[in-house]
């Protein structure tokens, strides 16, 4: 498994951006940093909404930002994804199913809170997706 301090960048900018979390129903707060391969940085706080179906997560929104400066999937090195919850903030059901769409495979998925770390990826976190290749 890959080294977690080769991400230390990338996880503490998504800390830094939970401060721009839009988070007055949960109070719970989350962050994503997204590095491309050629070093730039797109980041995304989750942003909720008193109709909770629209509250847009942090990870979607950096994921969104990098596809809107027109990097695609095989332009991505790695997402950091971070809160300050009693546990890793792992992705939602919906976020699974965006980033498994807009990931490689493999890219590194970095989850911190900062008492645990770990690295995955879409892979791992959703098994049996329905992609593209199911169409």
């Amino acid at each position: 498994m890959e080294d977690i301090a080769k991400y230390k960048d990338i996880i503490d900018i998504a800390f830094k951006t939970c401060e721009n979390a839009y988070a007055p129903y949960s109070k719970y707060k989350v962050g994503a940093c997204v590095l491309t391969k050629d070093g730039k940085h797109f980041i995304g706080a989750n942003v909720e909404n008193a109709s909770y179906g629209l509250t847009n997560c942090a990870e979607r929104n950096a994921i969104f930002q990098t596809y809107s400066n027109g990097y695609r999937k095989n332009d991505i090195e790695a997402i950091a994804i971070v809160s300050n919850g009693k546990t890793l903030a792992t992705p939602c059901g919906a976020c699974r199913q965006v980033l498994v769409e807009l990931l490689e495979e493999n890219t590194p998925i970095v989850l911190s809170n900062h008492k645990i770390e770990k690295i995955t990826n879409i892979g791992e976190l959703l098994p049996m997706s329905f992609t593209e290749k199911d169409l």
